[in-house]
């Protein structure tokens, strides 16, 4: 007796390991907006979980930026349902505030998947991040000159979600959902080239493989594996940085003064993401300008930062505001 073909068993292999890991009693959902990479996840989830005693369900998000949005979320949900998964949710969110609609969308969106793990926990989400997504995430952060952390990529498990496919390239996992007879929805959006992800995977990435040759992708995705182990260790030790040199809202200088450079940007970063800057809009610049408030003060007046922040040094300490 055969097995299933290639693609849809490394697929369900993916997922089956995610799973291994997954302690006694706890829920997996996926998230799945009804793309072919997602739906391949939920169409894997849904023949592993019974087999291994997990229970299962799904998420899908309606962010109610096209017409008939509501309506495809609906069908969503019914395809998961169909498949076994159960419980399975459709949620609407609001997308507005800072950094774009890319980043507004983004933050509305695990919101509510913050809100379903809640109400299912001890709960997991499964994304159906695929390698050919951490290439294009790792070219994003090299465009926006944001350091080692941005070009780490997307880790396997952060917090409550998981990334089973981030070894498989978008291909094998679009072969595994036509495989298994699932008919996908493309997001049109996928291909408007006002959203910079959308330029990387239809301009930048072919362009680069056309001058350099095939394999980019699975380079770029190597190079964010190798890239996290670094930055992993360098975030730990911002971060024994980060409780010496808080005090109160802000950050002492003193403690600043004497860090090696690469430390003392991730805590200025970090306090300005804290402090409400959009991650997808502070760069290596804002960061720079930040770290001459500590090394080079001459009086500066406030660093404007994306979001409506500003940053600015007062009595030894650099504080944040609106």
């Amino acid at each position: 007796m055969s097995g299933p073909p290639p693609a849809v068993a490394a697929v369900r292999s993916a997922v089956r390991r995610a799973l291994s890991e997954l302690p006694e009693g706890t829920t997996a959902l996926v998230a799945c907006s009804g793309g072919a990479d997602s739906l391949a996840l939920a169409g894997a989830l849904a023949f592993e979980a019974p087999r291994m005693g997990v229970r299962a369900g799904g998420v899908t998000v309606d962010h109610g930026l096209q017409e008939g949005s509501d309506e495809r979320a609906g069908a969503v949900a019914g395809i998961m349902s169909w498949l076994g998964l159960d419980p399975v949710r459709a949620v609407t969110v609001r997308v507005d505030g800072a950094g774009g609609p890319e980043a507004a969308a983004r933050r509305a969106r695990y919101d509510a998947l913050d809100g379903v793990v809640d109400a299912f926990g001890p709960a997991v989400v499964l994304l159906g991040h695929t390698l050919d997504d951490q290439a294009e995430t790792v070219l994003l952060g090299l465009a926006r000159g944001s350091g080692a952390r941005s070009l780490a990529g997307m880790a396997r498990r952060t917090g409550a979600y998981l990334r089973p496919l981030l070894d498989l390239d978008r291909a094998t996992v679009r072969e595994a959902c036509a495989l298994t007879g699932l008919s996908p929805w493309e997001d049109p959006h996928n291909h408007d080239p006002r959203f910079a992800r959308s330029r990387v995977r239809h301009e930048a990435l072919p362009a680069l493989e056309a001058a350099l040759g095939p394999g980019i992708a699975a380079a770029l995705a190597r190079t964010a594996t190798l890239l996290r182990a670094d930055a992993d260790t360098l975030d730990a030790l911002a971060d024994a940085l980060h409780e010496r040199a808080r005090e109160g809202t802000g950050l002492a200088v003193a403690p600043l003064e004497g860090a090696e450079p690469s430390l003392r940007s991730r805590v200025l970063r970090r306090a300005a993401l804290e402090s409400g800057c959009p991650a997808s809009a502070l760069n290596a610049r804002h960061v720079r300008e930040l770290d001459r408030l500590v090394t080079e003060w001459r009086g500066q007046a406030h660093i404007d930062l994306p979001g409506g922040v500003r940053g600015r040094r007062s009595a030894g300490r650099i504080v944040f505001g609106r």
